[in-house]
C-alpha cells in the first residue's frame, strides 16, 4: 500500500537513536523530506548521513524542546528550507525517576520530566500548526507510553506525564480539527532494545536468580502476543497515524505493546 508521504515535509524531535532513529528511517524511506530536532546535533548527524546516503534530505536543526523559542526557531528554519510543514512526530521525551515511590520522588524530578514529556510537546506543536493551519492539512504523532494508560508503581513522575500527554493530545484534536489536522498518540510498551537488553532483564535475572533468556521470557509472557516490540513496531505506527490512510482517526491512544494496556 502506498501511503502516499513522499515528498512531504516531517518534523522529528529525539532522532538520535533507538525508536527515534528507527523512526526517521521508516519516514525517510517514504520519501518524506526531513527537519530532525535535538539538543545534541553530533548524535543526529549519523542519522541525517544515512538518510542522505539513501538520496533522501534530512535537515539537523539544534533545539531544547522545553524551549518554546527554539520550538519556533526550528519551524520557521523547517518553513524556509522546505516551504511547509505537513507533518510533526514528537519522540523526544525522557524516563524520570526509576523504583521511586511518589512521596521519594523530589519536586525537582518531577518537575524535570513533565517539563519535557509534556511542555516539550506542548511548544512543538504550538509552533509547528500555524504553518499546518494556514494549509488546512496536517498530521501530528506524539509518542507516549502505556505507563500513561495504565499506571505504574516505582514511576509515578513518568505516568502522570504520559498522562498529561494525552489530554494535550486529545484537546489538541479537537480544536485543530476543523482544521484538517489530525492529532494523535502512539504509545509503546517496553521496546527491545539496549535498555531492555542491558538493563531491564539482567535486573530481572539477578531478582529472580534466573538466566537472561529466562527473564527475557517472562518479560514476554506478560504480553498477549508474547513478544516484545521493536522500534519497527513503533515506527509504523507513526507513519500510519502520519498518513492519509488514517484520515478519519483522531485523539486516540494507539498502544504498539504486545497486548499488556489492554488486559
Amino acid at each position: 500500500m502506498d501511503l502516499g508521504l513522499d515528498g512531504r515535509v516531517a518534523v522529528i524531535t529525539g532522532p538520535a537513536k533507538g525508536m527515534g532513529a528507527a523512526i526517521t528511517r521508516a519516514f525517510a524511506a517514504e520519501g518524506c523530506r526531513l527537519a530532525l530536532v535535538g539538543r545534541d546535533v553530533a548524535a543526529i548527524e549519523p542519522v541525517a548521513a544515512e538518510v542522505r546516503v539513501g538520496g533522501g534530505e534530512a535537515l539537523v536543526l539544534a533545539c531544547d524542546v522545553t524551549e518554546a523559542a527554539a520550538c519556533e526557531r526550528v519551524a520557521s528554519v523547517t518553513r524556509d528550507v522546505y516551504g511547509r510543514i505537513d507533518i510533526l512526530v514528537n519522540v523526544a521525551g525522557g524516563s524520570g525517576p526509576i523504583g521511586k515511590t511518589g512521596w521519594e520522588t523530589s519536586p525537582a524530578e518531577f518537575d524535570e520530566i513533565v517539563d519535557l514529556n509534556m511542555r516539550g510537546c506542548f511548544n512543538t506543536m504550538r509552533a509547528c500548526l500555524p504553518a499546518m493551519i494556514a494549509q488546512g492539512t496536517g498530521k501530528i504523532v506524539n509518542v507516549g507510553g502505556t505507563f500513561g494508560m495504565r499506571g505504574r508503581a516505582g514511576r509515578m513522575a513518568y505516568s502522570a506525564s504520559k498522562w498529561g500527554l494525552r489530554g494535550i493530545t486529545k484537546s489538541f484534536a479537537l480544536e485543530v480539527g476543523p482544521h484538517g489536522i489530525n492529532v494523535n498518540c502512539v504509545a509503546p510498551g517496553m521496546v527491545d532494545g539496549p535498555r531492555f537488553r542491558e538493563k531491564v532483564v539482567p535486573e530481572m535475572a539477578r531478582r529472580l536468580g534466573i538466566s537472561e533468556d529466562e527473564a527475557a521470557a517472562r518479560h514476554a509472557a506478560d504480553y498477549a502476543l508474547r513478544r516484545v516490540s521493536t522500534d519497527e513496531d513503533v515506527a509504523h505506527a507513526c507513519l500510519f497515524l502520519a498518513s492519509d490512510v488514517s484520515r478519519q482517526i483522531t485523539g486516540i491512544d494507539l498502544p504498539v505493546d504486545g497486548g499488556w494496556a489492554m488486559l
